[in-house]
């Protein structure tokens, strides 16, 4: 079942869009990673989940999804982690940590909602977490084109998608003190990483060019 779901989103996919995605064949084919995107809608999760196969992706979702049947299905094939939204919740994490451990993917979008026009709100600082406590390296994924893609759907329209990836990098923060402020520039720096894959409309949030920085940025050596 997990393999014909996979199949039917990509023919879908393909079908539905003009996939614009030349960056896969680059993507690292083994150990922990944590990709990061930004979240527009409803399509690039399971598009990319699909794409990226035969590696092994889990993420998280909020716990309410578990309230549809459809969803709650899918989502136990897929292996995804429910997690309570707006609290500690210790369980989603250490779900999310022993599936880094197992040299899974995990996916996570800093923004932690959905923007729905694709122009990138301000990520939230719990996204540092599980990067810090994981170690794991972390692999910027951007899309766009996705915001179009229910309209287009009504008007019998294939929908552009592009999807491109950027270079995989870890964390610097060794000897230092992670306040609540440095976890929001760390974050800030993760979704530069993302910013610098799209087009210079959707930089919303961090559109000001001379706010990047990467001081907690260590680009990982291929």
């Amino acid at each position: 079942m997990y393999l014909l779901i996979n199949f039917i989103i990509r023919v879908y996919t393909r079908i539905t869009c003009r996939l614009d995605m030349p960056d896969l064949g680059q993507f690292p084919s083994h150990g922990p990673l944590i990709a990061i995107s930004n979240h527009t809608g409803t399509l690039e999760v399971p598009l990319i989940f699909a794409h990226l196969q035969p590696r092994k992706l889990t993420g998280w979702a909020k716990i309410e999804s578990w309230d549809n049947w459809f969803l709650r299905w899918v989502f136990g094939i897929w292996g995804a982690i429910p997690i309570r939204r707006g609290e500690a919740d210790m369980h989603a994490l250490k779900a999310a940590l022993h599936a880094l451990e197992n040299g899974m993917i995990f996916g996570l979008a800093p923004e932690g909602t959905r923007n729905y026009n694709g122009i990138l709100k301000r990520a939230l600082p719990g996204a540092v977490i599980i990067a810090l406590h994981s170690g794991a390296p972390i692999i910027p994924i951007a899309h766009w084109g996705g915001e179009n893609f229910l309209q287009n759907l009504k008007h019998f329209k294939r929908t552009d998608y592009h999807v491109r990836i950027g270079e995989p990098f870890k964390l610097k923060v060794e000897g230092l003190k992670v306040t609540g402020e440095v976890r929001q520039q760390i974050v800030d720096e993760m979704m530069v990483q993302i910013v610098k894959l799209l087009p210079e409309k959707y930089h919303g949030e961090y559109a000001d060019t001379n706010k990047w920085t990467e001081k907690y940025i260590q680009k990982e050596t291929t």
